[in-house]
């Protein structure tokens, strides 16, 4: 495979062909640590850490070789610069921690590197995750790789850049108040914000603990879904928060027998390949989203979206959440509160 098409595959897409040994994990990790540096334009990334990257690619390769196959194993990655790593620096976008190294990874970056994950760096944010636009991050702002003279969102921005601009096929990031879900839409990227405590908070720099929640960030659903399968589970001796509840294989339906997302996809439905039927699903559509406030583009997007699931079986539902426009003042009561009891 042309090494310039590498940064054009996705999570899935990436492992299929390192299974298949289409490619190695160093030379896709080589090619992701040159590229990122042709666009430190965009300011995704804060640190890396190029020998200790190539180290996890050669060990991943060697698993490859010696015949273990699994979803993640060889993919690179970056983190926010919000979880702590043993490797590269964590500075949660302040010069308060300007030269701070953690004597361990958080809970997080050690299951993806334990799934064999290559961690390329750490990412921009807005400092200590305190902002919506990366813009408030002390090393200067990420950009959004489609305009940069327009925000990629934050507080996550550096994940989103990263991922929409193909420097990496995936991203961990946070969300207090809509930290991942806001960069994803604005970079036109994948992001979940887990049920809180389905992810360790151990090792992740607090905005406000009673509300943090790690998550993945990727181009697709799928590949969101392998990461947070390795991402998820119990951490209860170091968060206490952590939900005990066993990990679960979010990607299991569109993942052929050999764990590697393949050819074996759900039955068709409506004629489109992959796709499994909603039959049952019921969505609640607040009249209060679709207000003023909500330019004609997005609204225009969103209903070709609904459509696409109304389509696949689901069954739309308005709503009314009449108290939404309290919900800003209260996010800024309970997140300050809960940092200062943190």
């Amino acid at each position: 495979m042309s090494t310039p098409q590498l940064h054009q595959l996705g999570v899935a897409e990436l492992a299929a062909k390192l299974a298949a040994r289409d490619v190695s994990s160093t030379e896709v990790t080589q090619h992701l640590l040159a590229r990122a540096r042709q666009h430190s334009h965009l300011g995704a990334y804060l640190a890396f850490n190029d020998e200790a990257a190539l180290a996890q690619a050669k060990a991943a390769d060697a698993r490859l070789a010696a015949g273990e196959r699994s979803p993640l194993l060889g993919v690179p990655l970056a983190h926010k610069d919000i979880f702590v790593t043993r490797d590269l620096p964590t500075t949660a976008g302040s010069k308060i921690l300007e030269n701070y190294r953690s004597p361990f990874d958080a809970t997080v970056v050690a299951k993806l590197a334990t799934a064999g994950m290559v961690n390329l760096g750490k990412l921009n944010c807005d400092e200590f995750a305190m902002g919506s636009g990366n813009d408030n991050s002390a090393y200067g702002p990420a950009r959004n790789p489609w305009d940069p003279e327009r925000i990629p969102g934050g507080s996550s921005g550096g994940s989103a850049a990263a991922v929409a601009a193909r420097l990496v096929p995936a991203a961990t990031g946070t969300d207090t108040g809509g930290s991942i879900r806001q960069p994803a839409s604005l970079t036109g990227i994948t992001g979940i914000k887990p049920t809180y405590g389905r992810c360790s908070r151990y090792g992740m720099v607090a905005f406000a603990s009673s509300l943090d929640q790690a998550g993945p960030m990727a181009r697709s659903a799928l590949d969101c879904a392998l990461l947070l399968s390795a991402m998820a589970g119990p951490d209860l001796d170091r968060d206490a928060t952590s939900l005990d509840r066993p990990a679960e294989d979010f990607a299991a339906a569109l993942m052929d027998s050999s764990g590697i997302a393949g050819n074996a996809r759900p039955a068709s439905v409506g004629g489109q390949k992959g796709l499994k039927s909603l039959q049952g699903l019921r969505i609640g559509l607040p009249k209060e989203f679709f207000g003023e406030g909500c330019a004609p583009g997005v609204q225009a997007a969103l209903r070709a979206a609904l459509a696409e699931f109304e389509k696949l079986g689901a069954t739309l539902v308005d709503i009314s959440l009449p108290r939404t426009e309290l919900s800003i003042p209260v996010y800024y009561i309970i997140a300050p509160a809960a940092a200062l009891t943190a």
